[in-house]
């Protein structure tokens, strides 16, 4: 993991300290809240619906003990108990008072982190594969990119105050697991022919009212010219983005209006008059940086555990949650292993102070003390022994987070929606936990098989409903809670937006339509090796319409 120096020390606490000053002034009077509205967002402090929210920057999502078990003693004492992990990667506080504020920064700036650059229209914080640096696929890690963009982003003066946020991930292995292509710079690393590592650049991608797919603008860039073309796509979109109209400020409406060729010519023309040596990373601050990023040193292991196949054979719970929650890891005898934030039944994401402080010890103890926060709000034990794996999952049952449901339909990405946000138009919460009852048993989970539900309360996107395989967008209708539900989105490597399947549908009904989009699904399905997406993809959305309508209650009462 990276360690602070002694300039990311200072920033972090100079800002702290900055900070706690402007929160006395608007506290005593002296600030209004027009004039404090922008100084919190740099600071990562949004006033939601019912209190203060404090955004916590997770850079490319990646933790360790120290740092969770002070979030969940952030948690217990200046909160209601728990924190949300969201889909940037970081962690959300829903409930602190203002005047606690400051000491929540000082408590996170003790051990390395800060709410810098997590709202506001600036970069935010950079993202990555949760799987960075233990894939096997992997090219290369992508975690000293992310750092170094980090570095090179954070408080930088030409870029502080954009048309809009502007959002960066970088993912380094060929299968995408980062969602690069609905951002707005997508980085891949790649090899070229010769064998030279650089990035496939991407940009224009995002969700919200205006979805779009990311375009590539270059599909080759040395690793020395990243941060020189990085500046030259931040300057062209700085100077011509929209500034007149909020809904259209992003970087993905510059490039569609403008149209791909000439947006990637502008681009290309600012790189190439830029006086490259002077915004190109210093190769031993690259080196420096990277250092931090070197393997752990892992025990010489055999492939195979016998201890582990043998508990898997002798407990069914343990067999359903290794057959699901292990990611394979590019180290013999060690895998990755994803805890689910998706108990039935309850919030996405959610995690109380005491399930942060377990974590943090399970995290310690078996998995050389460090965790990724993933951007379908789980968490990553990114280093256990494949020995070690009974006894995580038991230390996990003590802590309820031994739910067996990663990547299946209640592994649900869901927005707080208007139960926190005011910007929301609909609960998102409710829906995800109604879904996730109606579909609690871990049987028909496997048999339906991996299936991406996503739910937004707002035309804002943050449940990244756009690229669910099912979406489901909450809107107001009537005065009237209405849901829109789209089919065929995905994030990753093939990614897509879904397409409106129908009419909005009430609330109540929402878990029902799902059950008969998913029943027509396996009826349709070529055989249970074809997932939902590529069912949607091969017969279309016609056969899903009538899902839609829920059956008489004759017609009902027949099928029970």
């Amino acid at each position: 993991m990276y360690r602070y120096d002694e300039y990311d020390e200072t920033i972090v606490r100079e800002r702290a300290a900055q900070f706690r000053d402007q929160v006395e002034r608007r506290i005593d009077g002296s600030l209004t809240e027009e004039e404090f509205t922008p100084l919190r967002l740099m600071n990562g402090l949004y006033l939601q619906l019912h209190a203060y929210m404090l955004r916590v920057a997770v850079p490319y999502g990646t933790l360790n003990s120290k740092q969770l078990r002070q979030l969940g003693e952030i948690a217990d004492k200046y909160d209601r108990g728990y924190g949300h992990f969201t889909t940037r990667q970081n962690i959300q506080f829903n409930w602190p008072v203002l005047k606690d504020v400051p000491d929540i920064l000082d408590m996170l700036a003790d051990v390395e982190m800060h709410a810098i650059q997590t709202s506001g229209n600036c970069i935010r914080n950079v993202t990555a594969d949760h799987f960075a640096g233990v894939a096997a696929d992997e090219v290369e890690d992508p975690r000293p990119t992310a750092e170094l963009i980090r570095q090179w982003s954070t408080l930088h003066p030409e870029f502080a105050f954009l048309p809009r946020k502007f959002k960066i991930a970088v993912t380094g292995a060929p299968d995408d697991r980062a969602a690069i292509a609905v951002h707005d710079i997508g980085l891949q690393i790649l090899r070229n022919e010769a064998g030279d590592i650089g990035y496939r650049v991407l940009v224009g991608g995002g969700m919200g009212r205006t979805p779009f797919i990311a375009k590539t603008v270059r599909e080759f860039l040395p690793k020395a010219e990243l941060l020189g073309y990085l500046e030259a796509i931040l300057r062209v979109y700085n100077l011509e983005g929209r500034r007149d109209n909020k809904f259209k400020a992003r970087v993905k409406i510059l490039v569609h209006e403008t149209g791909t060729e000439e947006f990637i010519a502008r681009v290309e023309a600012e790189y190439a008059r830029s006086p490259k040596p002077s915004v190109q990373a210093d190769p031993a601050e690259v080196a420096r940086i990277a250092a931090y990023f070197a393997p752990p040193e892992y025990e010489k292991l055999p492939a195979t555990s016998d201890a582990f196949a043998a508990a898997r054979k002798a407990d069914p719970a343990f067999e359903l949650f290794a057959a699901t929650n292990l990611f394979p890891h590019k180290a013999p005898g060690y895998t990755a292993l994803t805890v689910s934030m998706k108990p039935i039944g309850a919030p996405p994401g959610d995690a109380s102070a005491d399930q942060m402080r377990r974590l943090a010890d399970i995290a310690e103890r078996w998995s050389l003390d460090e965790m990724r926060i993933t951007h379908v709000q789980n968490v990553v034990l990114p280093h256990v022994r494949l020995d070690d794996v009974h006894a995580v999952w038991s230390a996990l049952v003590e802590a309820g987070l031994e739910t067996p449901n990663v990547g299946l339909i209640t592994d649900i990405i869901a927005c707080p929606g208007m139960d926190y946000c005011k910007l929301a138009t609909a609960r998102s919460i409710p829906i995800a936990e109604a879904i996730s009852e109606r579909f609690a048993d871990p049987a028909r989970q496997r048999e339906i098989g991996p299936l991406g539900i996503k739910i937004s309360g707002c035309i804002n996107a943050c449940g990244h409903h756009h690229v669910g395989a099912i979406g489901i967008l909450g809107l107001e209708k009537g005065g009237v809670e209405n849901y829109q539900i789209t089919l065929g989105g995905e994030p990753g490597t093939n990614a897509s937006l879904g397409e409106r399947l129908g009419a909005g549908i009430d609330g109540d009904a929402v878990p029902g339509a799902i059950e008969r989009i998913v029943e027509t699904y396996l009826n349709l399905r070529t055989g249970v090796e074809e997932p939902f997406i590529d069912t949607v993809r091969r017969v279309g959305l016609d056969p899903f319409k009538p899902a839609l309508v829920a059956p008489a209650p004759e017609a009902a009462d027949a099928l029970a």
